[in-house]
């Protein structure tokens, strides 16, 4: 196996963790321990979600020769009421901004990257249930 990714303990509940020669640091909020020197490590599954996906969709869309003014992702969860309090339930909110977008090229990208190519989408599928919405604003 390759090496991917690393973590380093700083102090308290901090880590530096090192992965395709960037530096993410996380931490713990100040009631456990933490000085919240950077985000938990569960959130951090939510931004690796919504970045696969994201990345999946602009590509897409410029093969189809879509450009939206702006697009974002944003991601919601709900956690189990046990431990591990894992994510049970992710929501991925997908909203584009610009003047005469073609819902159905959007539709098909965004499908097409839940469904076949992000990898990190169909990881976190196995534990949870993942559901999306597309949202297309005029400018």
């Amino acid at each position: 196996m390759e090496k991917l990714a690393q973590t380093q303990w700083k102090e308290g509940m901090a880590f530096e963790a090192q992965a395709n020669g960037h530096t993410i640091m996380m931490d713990a909020a100040d009631a456990s321990g933490g000085k919240n020197l950077g985000p938990r490590p569960k959130p951090l599954l939510l931004v690796a979600l919504a970045g696969c996906t994201s990345m999946d969709v602009v590509s897409m869309l410029r093969k189809m020769k879509v450009t939206p003014d702006d697009f974002k992702v944003e991601t919601y969860a709900e956690s189990s009421g046990e431990h591990p309090k894992y994510y049970e339930k992710i929501k991925v909110k997908y909203i584009f901004k610009g003047e005469n977008l073609d819902r159905k090229k959007i539709e098909k990208a965004v499908n097409l990257s839940q469904d076949k190519y992000c990898a990190v989408s169909y990881m976190l599928g196995k534990a949870a249930q993942i559901t999306h919405e597309i949202e297309i604003l005029d400018r």
